[in-house]
């Protein structure tokens, strides 16, 4: 039997892979220490409670790490102190956290040598430079080269998964063992906590639908790459044993939004079209991040749910979960 070990399993993104690998037969062992406002959820309040050969570990990853020697087949490495923007911009020494526990990953990675070690990175640790009003880009993965001059990422969080990709450079080039990072840009789905952007923007709207003015957070017109967390787990699972080891890979649709297009979009789902305005007073973030697709392409993976698909999976989700809640 194939077994995987997933870190931080009991989050947004990592209770999909869960899923996606117990779907296709792996043995599965979660850790999780289900810290408050990470969005992480017992196994028992997952969208689609977990069955077959899983087994969730209440704990802190690093206790697991020091305790166990467990060989696995695939090490998917989610692990994070993370909310939205709100707690990347006020808890920057609690998302630092973060290169502790990769550091200790790795570290133990060393010593057991699994088959693959999936680090999941993240948008964020390429360089602001790129992603400012002025002369933006798509990102593409080859920005991000520790031969050359890196620039600045986004915040604490963004450092800690830049130091995370070095590491893993590390770990494949001095101890030979095999790895691969993913860089997810903005993931969204129904399940996901409403401390991120979309799922508050669709649940806000929904609230205050009628009125002739609603807000988003900064001047509305940053953009980001939203991608169905199908989407993402797909890409995952179709990559992870052909990128060549100490590859990373966006995980991205290349389709910039505005966080004003995207209220409009919801909005006009919801039946009427209000004035979108910025709030100044509320965090912005990098004004462009949007993922180039070109390597995804190489690989054959294309987005299968589109934006206005997403908020329509969104929007009845919260409808539903209004409707049990009455």
């Amino acid at each position: 039997m194939t077994r995987a070990l997933v870190t931080g399993g009991a989050g947004f993104v990592g209770r999909h892979i869960c899923a996606r690998l117990l779907s296709e037969g792996l043995d599965v062992v979660c850790v999780d220490n289900l810290v408050a406002g990470t969005g992480a959820l017992p196994p028992e309040r997952w969208p689609h409670p977990p069955n077959g050969r899983f087994t969730f570990v209440a704990t802190d990853c690093r206790d697991y790490f020091a305790r166990t020697d467990e060989h696995f087949d695939y090490v998917y490495h989610l692990a994070a102190v993370v909310g939205g923007r709100i707690m990347m911009e006020t808890q920057a020494l609690c998302v630092a956290e973060d290169l502790a526990v990769d550091a200790l990953m790795w570290k133990w990675a060393a010593a057991t040598r699994p088959g693959c070690v999936v680090f999941f990175s993240s948008s964020a640790a390429y360089s602001i430079g790129y992603q400012r009003v002025v002369g933006h880009q798509r990102l593409r993965e080859e920005m991000i080269s520790f031969e050359d001059a890196l620039g600045v990422p986004d915040l604490s969080y963004g450092w800690a998964k830049l130091t995370g990709e070095f590491l893993m450079k590390l770990y494949v080039e001095r101890y030979g063992g095999r790895a691969i990072a993913y860089r997810p840009f903005s993931g969204y789905g129904e399940d996901q906590d409403l401390a991120y952007p979309f799922p508050a923007i669709c649940q806000r709207l929904m609230a205050e639908a009628g009125r002739d003015e609603v807000f988003v957070w900064g001047s509305g017109l940053q953009c980001r790459d939203f991608i169905h967390i199908s989407d993402c787990v797909d890409f995952v699972w179709r990559s992870v044993d052909r990128l060549p080891s100490g590859t990373s890979l966006n995980l991205s649709t290349g389709i910039a939004t505005s966080f004003i297009a995207l209220a409009e979009e919801v909005a006009q789902q919801i039946g009427w079209q209000p004035n979108v305005s910025g709030l100044s007073d509320k965090p912005e973030g990098v004004f462009y991040r949007c993922g180039d697709t070109a390597m995804q392409k190489h690989y054959g993976l294309l987005p299968s749910v589109t934006l206005s698909e997403g908020v329509g999976r969104m929007l009845d989700q919260l409808r539903f979960t209004a409707g049990r809640a009455a």
